[in-house]
């Protein structure tokens, strides 16, 4: 059966190539098109696709408060289209809290010079997500949070430590939880703690808001290093950096060549490169090969983790496309040590964690509410 898709765009040129290249496909049928937030809302109802592409800046209602009606209403996948800028990625880390599954970029040109390529990017995001978990959920979108008061602003990075003005309480960090029963995903039993000297954390698709859950939950005096790997654009991994530092209580920063681990401190790889751990503690960024699906790769940097730090690696896969992760885990587990993996019910897409466990290399299998308190447990 072919997925239905509704494209929501206010360019009238954007909405006929969206539409040419995913009717393109046979196994893709476009249902119906919008021009603004509120008329997606009624073709949402009216056409129950399987699949929306939103885009986020349109007359009368953006595709944000779009996003939040509909997955109060009709919960549905949505693919929404951004600018590769800083304010961009602010806005579809937004559209992403607000309950939309992945973001591809909005370029025009890339669509003019290279049809072939966006074609097959396109339909491979929409048949991935088709098949999200937030089709079936009873998504509610948050109410909005008063803002935390500021702690003091430190006059550098550094001050971050124990002895800094205490950082703000966090405001909660909502996520989809899907309403179907859970597959094969009974959650294991708590962990036994052990002097960790590295959290390692994988995600793709669903990533955003899934690490939003589980940093949150994870106290100021956080004995371990954190290292982050999002497959995320090289232009997004420093505001969703900015932003997640902001939410915690621990401090999160987009890592840099020559960073030094340190307790508390969570680095994310940068987006468009490549992240590795040395033995000293040091992070090394290096640029992002070409002959790599993903920059950055979870494999890369749960590998020379495992390298640098033997047992000592508590390792943590959450929801996303593909198998990224699964050979590195590989590694971390032939060193002695702990691979964690996302139950499936809990993830956006139950991708990378299944890779995890059907390859036998899951230590826990937990839901992403559990996941940041028993890091806590493992560690403190």
């Amino acid at each position: 059966m072919a997925v239905k898709v509704l494209v929501v765009d206010d360019s009238g040129f954007f909405r006929r190539r969206v539409s040419e290249i995913l009717s393109a496909d046979p196994s893709i049928q476009v249902v119906g098109t919008a021009t603004n937030g509120k008329e997606a809302i009624d073709q949402a109802l009216a056409l129950k696709p399987d699949v929306i592409t939103m885009d986020y800046e349109m007359p009368m209602m953006d595709g944000i408060t779009a996003v939040r009606h509909i997955m109060q209403r009709c919960p549905t996948p949505v693919l929404m289209f951004s600018s590769l800028t800083h304010e961009g990625a602010r806005v579809t880390l937004d559209a992403l809290d607000a309950g939309a599954v992945d973001f591809l970029p909005k370029n025009f040109e890339d669509i003019s010079r290279n049809p072939e390529k966006v074609k097959q990017l396109l339909c491979e995001k929409v048949h991935s997500i088709s098949r999200s978990n937030r089709r079936f959920s009873a998504y509610s979108a948050p109410a909005p949070a008063a803002a935390p008061t500021p702690a003091p602003a430190p006059s550098s990075f550094s001050s971050h430590s124990t002895s800094a003005p205490a950082r703000p309480t966090p405001a909660p960090v909502h996520a989809p939880a899907p309403s179907r029963a859970p597959a094969a995903s009974a959650s294991s039993p708590a962990p036994k703690r052990k002097a960790y000297k590295l959290v390692a954390i994988g995600t793709s698709t669903g990533g955003p808001v899934a690490l939003q859950r589980v940093l949150t939950q994870l106290p100021a005096n956080f004995p371990a290093p954190i290292v982050l790997i999002q497959h995320m654009p090289a232009a997004f991994t420093k505001a969703f950096a900015e932003r997640l530092d902001k939410l915690c209580r621990i401090s999160v920063k987009e890592a840099e060549d020559g960073d030094i681990l340190r307790p508390g401190l969570a680095l994310l790889a940068p987006g468009g490169k490549q992240m590795m751990i040395d033995g000293r503690g040091a992070v090394k960024i290096l640029p992002g090969d070409e002959r790599l699906n993903y920059k950055p790769c979870v494999d890369i940097t749960f590998g020379s983790a495992a390298k640098s730090y033997g047992d000592k690696v508590l390792a943590v896969v959450l929801t996303g496309m593909g198998a990224d992760g699964r050979e590195g885990a590989r590694l971390l587990k032939q060193g002695g040590s702990a691979v964690w993996a996302q139950d499936e019910a809990s993830c956006v897409i139950y991708g990378m964690p299944m890779a995890i466990v059907k390859a036998d290399l899951a230590d826990a299998v937990y839901s992403l509410d559990d996941i940041g308190k028993h890091i806590v447990e493992a560690c403190l």
